[in-house]
């Protein structure tokens, strides 16, 4: 984590609203979250934009927990319409690519965590985002100063990754790194038959005709 940057602390509860497209992992961080009740109260949840945005203009929080790629136009679009001035937003995603993590802060983001965040990791986080701190997981922070440096470029996160659903990137990420479908299906517990199912889904979506120009697509958007 980052060191804080700003921020006077605060001893009421944080107020948090969880937005994600899985009920059962809004389940786990909902019970991991249970576990500090003085630190932290869950408000309300949603798992596309249009309900986030509902929940959110009605709840009010100190906090939104925000996926990146979520059903009616990812992450940023709950940010951009979202009424409540004085909600901070902390990205949770399963990505770590560049493209996600620097157009989720240029869209108005204040931080920036995985997955693989514990839990203590993940409250604290939060209550830092509320105090006005900036948060970024490690190898995620070189990101963004990386873009502010000039050294990547990129403008927003991409449109063409919210029409993939979360199974169809992970495929799409590892095919892409020239894993063949029987490594990509022993990878992810699945069949061949479905690896093969996603990736013409893939194609289709991206409007791509082949491996190679998936790699250099994702490539283009340092997603590998």
């Amino acid at each position: 984590m980052t060191e804080p940057m700003s921020g006077t602390a605060r001893t009421a509860p944080v107020r948090v609203v969880l937005v994600d497209d899985h009920a059962m992992f809004r389940s786990g961080v909902r019970g991991e979250l249970a576990t500090v009740p003085d630190d932290v109260v869950v408000v309300g949840e949603a798992g596309d934009v249009d309900e986030a945005v509902r929940v959110i203009d009605a709840e009010r929080p100190d906090v939104v927990l925000l996926d990146v790629h979520l059903p009616g136009g990812g992450g940023v679009s709950v940010v951009k319409r979202s009424r409540s001035e004085d909600t901070r937003y902390l990205a949770l995603s399963v990505s770590d690519a560049a493209e996600d993590v620097i157009g989720t802060i240029r869209g108005g983001a204040r931080g920036y965590v995985t997955k693989t965040i514990t839990g203590p990791e993940l409250v604290d986080a939060i209550r830092r985002v509320a105090d006005g701190d900036a948060v970024f997981s490690p190898r995620l922070a070189g990101f963004v100063l990386d873009a502010f440096a000039g050294s990547i470029e990129v403008a927003a996160v991409d449109e063409d990754l919210d029409r993939l659903t979360e199974r169809e990137r992970e495929v799409m990420r590892l095919i892409a790194r020239g894993y063949a479908y029987k490594e990509v299906a022993k990878e992810l517990f699945i069949s061949i038959k479905t690896v093969e199912t996603h990736m013409s889904s893939v194609l289709r979506k991206l409007q791509l005709s082949s491996r190679h120009e998936l790699t250099r697509w994702a490539s283009d958007r340092h997603l590998l």
